[in-house]
């Protein structure tokens, strides 16, 4: 599946107006906030259709999918947005990682916990927004999707970190190196993102700490990394990859690359990518073979660390 989804649903006290643009969503938030109440709603109209008393619009078909032989249930639903209540604990198995990767399904699951064993966005994790309009008793409540994590309240402007970690150990890690140790700041590799809140741990209270990791899969780990605020000043820059911090650089500024920049779900098509940084990865190696800008995951062509194309970069970095 491609492209950005529209949902709404709704009964005559309440309606749901959503979209849904990756692979992966999660809905977080406390009790009695609506979220079961959104999959009791599509669970209705997927058994009575408007006889339940729900309407439901979208381009694509909406499926709850429960404990009951998820496993082959799963199997037969195709190109549908797939909801999954939080009372559903295959959701976090290496099994539904594994059979969600291998389908062409997006998927909006309601989870108080992270998911470690799923890639999804920090920018794709959201609370119920809710506002009631009427008057008297007759009253409904209008719910959306708002996002929880706004990546500028993640950063700290103006603010010299005292050590820099980044989540790989290949070419995003041998940038940023240079990079820092121009400005004598040290820069490590935590060598994974399942690492970074070990790595921060070792140092000492107090220190300031930027984390450069990719946005695109850092969902399940941004809530115990914030979390170590308690004990230092930590500083998040999480661009979607590095491979795309360097396509958004004046480095490409062909046409369909600007396009697919500004709407990369119109061209990522899920079966193939479980997680946006990768076919970020593929777009830079495909576009880049032959030419003096040749992109290698593993090992950094020493072009882009030439004073032109860093700073071209470098651009995409906050203050």
């Amino acid at each position: 599946m491609i492209g950005k989804h529209e949902v709404v649903v709704q009964n005559n006290r309440v309606q749901y107006k959503f979209a849904v643009r990756r692979n992966l969503t999660i809905l977080r938030g406390d009790s009695a906030t609506g979220k079961s109440t959104l999959i009791d709603l599509i669970a209705q109209y997927g058994r009575d259709g408007e006889n339940s008393g729900v309407s439901l619009r979208c381009d694509k078909a909406c499926v709850v999918l429960t404990s009951d032989l998820w496993q082959l249930r799963l199997s037969a639903i195709k190109d549908s947005i797939v909801f999954i209540d939080e009372d559903n604990s295959f959701a976090a198995t290496k099994e539904f990682a594994e059979s969600a990767k291998n389908s062409d399904n997006y998927y909006v699951i309601v989870m108080r916990e992270s998911l470690p064993t799923l890639p999804y966005s920090v920018d794709e994790i959201y609370t119920l927004k809710n506002k009631t309009k009427g008057y008297g008793q007759i009253k409904r409540l209008y719910t959306s999707f708002q996002r929880i994590y706004e990546k500028e309240a993640l950063n700290t402007p103006n603010q010299k970190p005292d050590l820099v970690i980044v989540e790989d150990s290949n070419s995003g890690f041998q940038f940023f190196r240079q990079v820092f140790d121009e400005w004598k700041i040290p820069c490590i590799s935590a060598n994974g993102k399942s690492n970074i809140c070990a790595e921060i741990e070792k140092t000492p209270i107090g220190t300031t700490v930027l984390i450069i990791a990719d946005g695109a899969a850092f969902g399940p780990e941004i809530e115990k990394t914030l979390a170590q605020r308690r004990k230092r000043n930590i500083i998040l820059f999480l661009p979607e990859s590095f491979e795309w911090m360097i396509l958004s650089s004046e480095l490409f500024s062909d046409t369909q690359t600007k396009e697919m920049l500004q709407n990369p779900e119109n061209t990522i098509e899920s079966s193939m990518f479980f997680s946006w940084e990768r076919f970020f990865t593929k777009y830079l190696t495909d576009k880049t073979k032959d030419t003096y800008l040749h992109y290698g995951k593993r090992e950094l062509n020493p072009v882009y660390l030439q004073d032109h194309e860093k700073a071209a970069i470098m651009k995409g970095f906050p203050e």
